[in-house]
């Protein structure tokens, strides 16, 4: 997968190839302003969820990650956003209700506190997650927990002060495979394993990883972020959300 550098803002015209992965960033407290605006777009179950979010902040934030979705799938569909639907897997993962004449658009979200990711292609499944990295002790814990023996010996073998690095890249790696995949697959944590030294190219080992391509991406000053996507022709494209817009 051939990786674009630097985050770019959005093209003239959304299109996405065959062998496009469109990655997005937006952080969410920014869109305050637009709250109200996006809250306008979403379905009437959405609305449902957001109302029930005991904290404003979070409630908020839930408006903005649907709304910023739904008007980013307005822009590739040429529709407008309040029009989109969505149907549900029995693990809840979202998908596009095919109409006729839609293109495959395969899609995923993540967020990590006001920052948001989304990912898209055509055709290909994708998983996409975003942690931010922190000075945690329980990281370890998480560690040798989910971590599969291979994972774990590679940890052990680096310097202890890029440990909460190293186990954010390994995590967020394996939540974008199993999100790929869909998690209704149930797939265990530990059955498969991908590298997590910091600066060492990503590496994914299982029993289908001819499959897939793994790239890690850093969205933002201390936050990690990994997609994962069937095919090793894919060309990752990193792009900035500005404000909402129709198509």
């Amino acid at each position: 997968m051939c990786v674009s550098p630097k985050w770019s803002p959005r093209p003239a015209e959304l299109h996405l190839a065959d062998h496009d992965v469109h990655v997005w960033r937006a952080f969410l407290a920014d869109e305050h302003a637009q709250v109200r605006h996006l809250e306008a777009v979403l379905s009437d179950d959405e609305r449902v969820r957001a109302s029930r979010f005991v904290s404003p902040q979070e409630r908020d934030r839930f408006i903005s990650a649907r709304g910023i979705l739904r008007s980013l799938l307005g822009q590739y569909l040429r529709c407008p956003a309040a029009a989109i639907q969505f149907t549900y897997e029995t693990a809840g993962k979202p998908r596009l209700r095919p109409l006729d004449g839609d293109p495959a658009i395969r899609f995923n979200v993540t967020h990590s506190g006001d920052l948001a990711a989304y990912a898209f292609t055509c055709n290909r499944e994708v998983g996409v997650d975003v942690e931010a990295v922190r000075s945690d002790s329980s990281l370890q814990e998480v560690a040798e927990r989910f971590f599969s023996p291979y994972e774990l010996a590679e940890l052990r073998g680096l310097p202890p002060d890029v440990h909460n690095e190293a186990v954010v890249l390994c995590w967020t790696r394996k939540e974008a495979y199993v999100k790929a995949r869909g998690s209704a697959f149930g797939i265990p944590l530990d059955s498969f394993h991908v590298s997590l030294t910091p600066g060492k190219p990503e590496r994914l080992v299982s029993d289908d990883s001819s499959r897939w391509m793994l790239r890690s991406f850093f969205p933002a000053e201390g936050y990690v972020g990994a997609v994962v996507v069937e095919g090793g022709d894919s060309v990752l494209h990193l792009l900035n959300w500005a404000s909402f817009r129709e198509y």
